[in-house]
């Protein structure tokens, strides 16, 4: 039988801002998430190609790849992958595109953790299953 940690996943932040993605770092990371960091959309699109990735965290606004550009080509390495978008424009009409495009969620900027956390928790569940127990030994 493997075993198992609580949460072997792979979280991708992908920011051209590095004090955006060192703030996305700062709050998965203590929660257990192993962060791959990439500064641009082309950056991001090779760590999916040659890494573990489990989800991937990525602002909208980046030089050359958009957050939602990104995201197309994302699928087409990993149709699956959920893809979170952060953005300090979040429009309805960016809401519908990020849809189309099947972006698990939205979430504006400035982040809060609580909102990161909660959303990346729901997006792994959504996708992997509720493997965890994180209240194990309970009788």
């Amino acid at each position: 039988m493997m075993a198992t940690s609580p949460k072997p996943y792979s979280i991708l932040v992908a920011d051209d801002d590095i004090g955006s993605r060192e703030t996305l770092r700062s709050i998965v990371e203590p929660e257990g998430y192993r962060t791959l960091m990439a500064a641009s959309g082309e950056e991001a699109i090779d760590i999916v190609r040659e890494e573990p990735v489990h989800l991937v965290l990525l602002d909208m606004h980046m030089p050359r790849l958009t957050g939602l550009e990104t995201i197309q080509l994302v699928r087409q390495v990993n149709a699956t992958l959920p893809c979170i978008l952060v953005t300090g424009d979040a429009s309805e009409d960016l809401m519908r595109q990020a849809f189309r495009v099947h972006a698990y969620s939205v979430i504006p900027k400035p982040v809060s953790k609580n909102v990161v956390l909660y959303t990346v928790v729901r997006a792994l569940l959504r996708a992997y299953g509720g493997g965890r127990t994180s209240e194990r030994g309970k009788r």
